[in-house]
């Protein structure tokens, strides 16, 4: 009986398999979490598995294994659990982004057999809202601004996370800045500072602004604007004296040049309002101390601590350092010279009895006969100033005067008897002692009535150049 071919096929077959080597056909089972495309992982830290029904040579499958999206490649950790690998993004996910999972490659299972991938999965983590966009901002893209009182507006098109915000916007040159939020999607930037005059300022929006449901803005934005919008420059348009009268500077109506007189200030006036640093901008050379106060937004007064010297020519400079209320400098130093129209004060005239009247007086030396009482040796004279004094001025000047024997030296002292203001500019003397001398043997005296700024002064505080001396030779 003959047999069927089947039946001598399969012996063949059992020997073959005995005989040599086993050889896996099968196919290495994969599955991939999320599976379908435009998938939702409910978390930020979600993780993508592949799973595997073997287990795999762990290098080359976590090799193939790429996640990116378009704001780049996602860096993660992978690990293993069982023949499963996980990928758990370092920074999780980002809501509203599309991602997606390339596997591109061969690898193999650890009993050898090879799989060829070529998958590409996109998914999406924690919500598929769409982005939120920057709708408007102000100041516009290349707008013109002053320097004060700048403020940054920004208004997007759903609530935003605030902190977020605040993070992604970045101003060139404004560190200190302030946000004021109105509800959730409009936000102010105000800068803590005046800003720098002619300047560009640009601002830029990261994409890391989010909404408040986490989705980040679509795109980055940026902008500039410049603080260009005053082109005027600041200038000095007039300098004069002024005078202090019930509270308030009043102009006296005289030119720098001369007419500056004792107890006046000088006011300084510019075309437009000036900052605060203008008030440290003025100087005066020779140095003289004093403090500076705004008369109006656009003038300043300098009030001296004490009255310019007399006969001195003074230079009042304006620093170029000045600066207006939008921060622009006048540029260079603005300088005047004048010549305070402040007398020192004088001896008019000097009067004894019997005697000429003395007037003109200076600093050199006068001498002049007088006539004394022989009986008592008393000398009665008047001296006239050429201001007025007050009361306290008129007490300060008595110690101050002197009167003393001169020549010969065996004189006796004399005495002041009495003196009396018998006006604010005339004072009259008595003093006692005097020996009247001959021609063959003079007596001299010598009255001195002290300058400078440790000497008599007027009542506005005026005082002598120098010293003025008078020596009077006592006659009968």
């Amino acid at each position: 009986m003959l047999r069927s071919p089947i039946n001598l096929i399969v012996p063949l077959l059992c020997a073959f398999f005995v005989s040599c080597d086993f050889v896996d056909l099968r196919p290495i089972g994969i599955s991939i979490e999320p599976e379908r495309n435009d998938s939702l992982l409910p978390g930020a830290h979600s993780p993508v598995i592949l799973k595997f029904n073997t287990e795999m040579e762990k290098t080359e499958a976590e090799g193939i294994m790429q996640i990116s999206s378009d704001l780049g490649t996602v860096r993660g950790d992978r690990f293993w659990r069982g023949n499963d690998l996980y990928f758990v993004p370092v920074a999780g996910w980002t809501a509203g982004i599309r991602y997606t999972l390339s596997l591109l490659g061969t690898i193999r299972s650890v009993d050898g057999r090879e799989i060829r991938l070529e998958r590409f999965v996109s998914f999406y983590a924690i919500n598929k809202n769409a982005p939120p966009f920057l709708e408007r901002h102000y100041p516009a893209d290349g707008a013109s601004t002053g320097t004060k009182d700048v403020v940054l507006e920004f208004h997007f098109t759903r609530p935003m996370d605030r902190l977020a915000v605040e993070s992604a916007i970045n101003i060139e040159g404004i560190t200190n800045k302030t946000f004021e939020w109105t509800g959730d999607s409009s936000v102010k930037v105000i800068p803590v500072s005046t800003l720098n005059p002619w300047t560009t300022y640009r601002w830029n929006l990261k994409d890391s602004a989010k909404g408040a449901d986490g989705v980040p803005v679509a795109k980055a934005y940026s902008g500039r604007f410049i603080t260009d919008i005053d082109q005027t420059l600041p200038r000095v348009t007039n300098v004069y004296p002024v005078l202090y009268s019930d509270g308030s500077w009043y102009p006296t109506g005289a030119g720098i040049e001369t007419g500056l007189e004792s107890g006046q200030g000088i006011a300084v006036e510019f075309n437009k309002p000036m900052g605060e640093n203008v008030l440290r901008s003025i100087r005066l050379e020779p140095s003289l101390t004093g403090r500076t106060e705004y008369l109006s937004e656009n003038s300043v007064v300098w009030i001296f601590s004490r009255d310019p010297e007399p006969e001195t020519i003074y230079t009042l400079t304006v620093s170029s350092d000045a600066k207006d209320s939008e921060g622009l400098k006048i540029g260079s130093d603005y300088k005047v010279y004048f010549t305070p129209d402040i007398p020192f004060l004088n001896v008019s005239s000097f009067f004894a009895a019997e005697s000429p009247d003395i007037k003109k007086f200076s600093a050199e030396n006068n001498t002049l006969k007088v006539h004394v009482d022989p009986g008592t040796g008393e000398f009665f004279f008047s001296i006239e100033f050429s201001l007025p004094f007050n009361a306290e001025e008129k007490q300060n000047t008595l110690p101050r005067i002197s009167l003393s024997p001169f020549f010969p030296r065996t004189l006796a002292p004399v005495a002041l008897q009495y003196a009396n203001w018998i006006s604010n500019d005339r004072l009259y003397m008595c003093w006692e002692g005097f020996s009247a001398g001959s021609d063959d043997a003079p007596h001299y005296y010598k009255l001195t009535i002290p300058g400078g700024r440790g000497g008599i002064k007027s009542g506005m505080g005026i005082y002598m150049k120098e010293d003025i001396t008078i020596y009077l030779e006592a006659v009968r």
